[in-house]
């Protein structure tokens, strides 16, 4: 796939410091311009024979994930976490090929696309080239909040080759290594600018969102699939009402994402300008 920019102008791909809303808590109040972002979506394991990859807590959420997950051969319980407060994702790399330690969080599974991947943490390229990726500060899969996942289409694995053909309905399932579970049934799949960061929003509901470069070996647009919680009966966790708007990424403003607010200024800049990786 394309290595793109979310953002090729300081118009596009804005990312701010989250402010302080209701259920957020206490925020300092920051504007940055993401001058780029570029994201190559998931990649083939680089997991080598000789090397053992840690499996490590990722915010408090993640507490008691152990370094050797465990092997099982049943379906865990889903995991819902009903709490009030939303996760802040994590501002994105200011270089994409930064050294990333190769964290696992668990295992992802698409049974339409035949997709069986370990799900790596990070944002870097460097974290994406070993496949499927979570934003980190971002929710955990069974958690409140929006879980977001980036993958290759043409690239090392290509996990999201096929990501234009899930249809509403369709399941995705993860397990992390901490013996939580958590299966989410696809709304819709729709196609958005490369600057609409809106879709990593944390919105008060239980969802996830998969994105990619599109179309394939261009990174002009990203294709976004859109999925809610269920159950263990296979019943949705919320209400209708209570889910984000389809269409979130196409609308006046998606282009903004409220991040964590850190002790640097945030700055966010495309160090190789237009290169392409397909």
């Amino acid at each position: 796939m394309a290595v793109g920019n979310w953002g090729a102008t300081p118009a596009q791909g804005r990312l701010r410091v989250a402010p302080p809303r209701g259920r957020h808590g206490p925020r300092r109040r920051a504007v940055a311009t993401a001058t780029a972002l570029t994201i190559a979506l998931l990649a083939t394991i680089a997991a080598c024979a000789t090397e053992q990859t840690d499996v490590r807590a990722v915010g408090v959420a993640a507490a008691g994930v152990e370094a050797t997950p465990t092997t099982t051969t049943t379906t865990p319980p889903t995991t819902v976490d009903r709490g009030s407060t939303l996760p802040v994702p994590e501002p994105l790399p200011s270089f994409a090929f930064a050294e990333t330690p190769e964290v696992v969080l668990g295992h992802m599974e698409i049974p339409r696309l035949g997709l069986s991947e370990p799900l790596h943490e990070g944002m870097t390229l460097t974290a994406i080239n070993r496949g499927p990726s979570h934003w980190p500060g971002t929710a955990l899969p069974g958690r409140f909040g929006n879980v977001v996942v980036a993958a290759h289409r043409t690239t090392f694995s290509r996990p999201f080759e096929r990501l234009d053909e899930l249809e509403e309905g369709d399941l995705i399932h993860f397990e992390l290594a901490d013996g939580s579970s958590a299966t989410y049934r696809v709304r819709d799949v729709i196609v958005v600018p490369e600057a609409a960061l809106g879709i990593a929003t944390q919105t008060e509901a239980h969802t996830a969102t998969l994105f990619a470069c599109h179309p394939k070996g261009s990174a002009t647009h990203r294709i976004v699939a859109k999925a809610q919680l269920l159950d263990d009966d296979g019943v949705p966790v919320d209400d209708d009402a209570a889910l984000p708007p389809v269409d979130l990424g196409l609308r006046e403003g998606d282009d903004v994402l409220y991040v964590r607010d850190t002790d640097e200024p945030l700055v966010v800049h495309d160090p190789f300008g237009s290169l392409t990786i397909d």
